[in-house]
């Protein structure tokens, strides 16, 4: 029997393709939202900011919230393979294709044009999208916005909605509930509003969560002298950095595998598992690219830790070519090249080609530490029951780190990868509770 899509709605009336007039509403609110944020852009003359922003945001979150409750409230929950490699969106079609365009164009307008959004410019205010923003940016620092500001605004609406959406749909597994939750409380205040708030206190920007080496300036002149001049509570921000990746990282990573930072903390995986979960089985799981992805990550590591070391070298002695190269030059080049066009621009523009973690897997100095230590230092793993395992291949699809989860759960192996995140996932998806996530002795 050929199956089209009437025939399968039939079958299971829950994995439709067709939207329900619900869901088109609620879409619809969203759309009006943005609708409103992008007029704004393109003519900030057209209304005040304050009730633009605050009607924006409740249509946006409005939609959002209505739409997650109409998707999955006839749903079993866990992940459904309806339509999942045939939907433009999810299966790299012109959907897709332009969703990942038009992302990459807003990273790098984000990053090198932010005079595009509306930056103002030697002290003139601000107009288009930032200037949007400035109402919430003046109620949080005192200050009118940035482009990093209407960045981390955006980010954490994301974040909090999506993660919302994640919720719902994985209800019946309390450890992604929980840790969907921890990814939400960490981005919004530690992320974004405490920052903002130390700020107005005339204090340091410092994201608390944010550590070396994922944090590459944490040893810049600038980014010290900071510190420094901030008194009593810039030196404790100043050994709270040298301490979070020298004790608490390898210690955290030690009992519980780097899922404690990637999966639980970061705000790059949050956004992935969030904003990126549709897009998670899209990620390669072919040997070539796991070849790659050590090569890439670890020269990435190699390339922070030689600039660290010059620009700390040319700090204490002067002495600006330690590795021939000017320290201040491999800052740059680092900074451009991984700071910005890879995290940024492909890490987040890619989602809907290349899967939700490519940042996570093939770029991201943090998690190649964490992997080090977690493969050779750390009491985490994912076990396997081989003998319940009936091969349907969900873990290896919807791994977002691109393991090939089925390989091991067949040979009844534990899974201790450097690359393993422990979203759990694999293990969420699993029909027969082959796979578990455990700290062993």
């Amino acid at each position: 029997m050929e199956l089209n899509h009437q025939t399968l709605a039939v079958i299971n009336p829950g994995h439709s393709t067709k939207l329900r007039i619900g869901q088109k509403l609620s879409l619809s609110l969203v759309a009006t939202g943005l609708m409103g944020q992008l007029l704004f852009w393109l003519n900030h003359t057209l209304a005040q900011a304050l009730p633009v922003l605050v009607i924006s945001i409740t249509l946006i979150s409005l939609g959002s919230l209505t739409y997650t409750w109409q998707l999955y409230r006839h749903k079993q929950p866990g992940i459904s393979n309806d339509y999942q490699f045939t939907n433009s969106l999810t299966a790299k079609g012109s959907v897709a294709w332009v969703l990942a365009m038009m992302l990459t164009v807003f990273y790098i307008i984000l990053y090198w044009f932010p005079q595009w959004l509306g930056l103002g410019a030697d002290g003139q205010a601000n107009t288009g999208l930032i200037a949007l923003y400035d109402p919430l940016s003046f109620a949080l620092k005192g200050k009118s916005a940035s482009q990093w500001f209407v960045y981390g605004s955006l980010y954490t609406m994301a974040i909090d909605l999506l993660g919302i959406k994640f919720i719902w749909k994985y209800r019946h597994s309390r450890y992604q509930v929980y840790r969907t939750l921890s990814i939400i409380f960490f981005q919004t205040c530690f992320a974004f509003i405490l920052p903002e708030i130390m700020q107005s206190l005339n204090q340091p920007y410092f994201d608390l969560k944010n550590l070396w080496p994922l944090n590459y300036y944490f040893f810049f002149d600038w980014h010290l002298d900071g510190l420094i001049k901030s008194g009593l509570f810039g030196y404790f921000l100043l050994f709270w950095g040298l301490a979070g990746f020298l004790v608490f990282t390898p210690v955290l990573t030690w009992l519980y595998g780097k899922r404690w930072y990637c999966s639980w903390v970061c705000g790059c995986g949050g956004l992935a598992e969030t904003a990126g979960d549709t897009f998670r089985h899209l990620s390669d799981k072919s040997q070539r690219a796991w070849k790659w992805e050590r090569r890439i990550i670890y020269g990435v590591l190699v390339f922070v830790v030689v600039m660290t070391l010059a620009v700390i070298t040319t700090r204490l002695t002067g002495f600006r070519n330690l590795f021939i190269i000017d320290s201040g030059t491999l800052a740059h080049w680092y900074g451009f090249l991984i700071g910005a066009a890879f995290s940024g621009v492909v890490g987040v523009g890619f989602y809907p080609i290349m899967g939700s973690r490519v940042w996570c897997r093939f770029g991201c100095p943090m998690a190649a530490y964490l992997g080090i230590l977690q493969k050779y230092k750390s009491r985490f793993r994912i076990t396997t029951n081989g003998g319940q395992c009936i091969s349907c291949g969900n873990c290896s699809t919807y791994c977002e780190m691109g393991i090939d989860v089925k390989a091991y759960a067949q040979k009844g192996q534990d899974i201790l990868r450097a690359s393993c995140v422990g979203c759990g996932v694999c293990s969420a998806v699993c029909p027969r509770g082959v796979l578990r996530l455990e700290n062993g002795g």
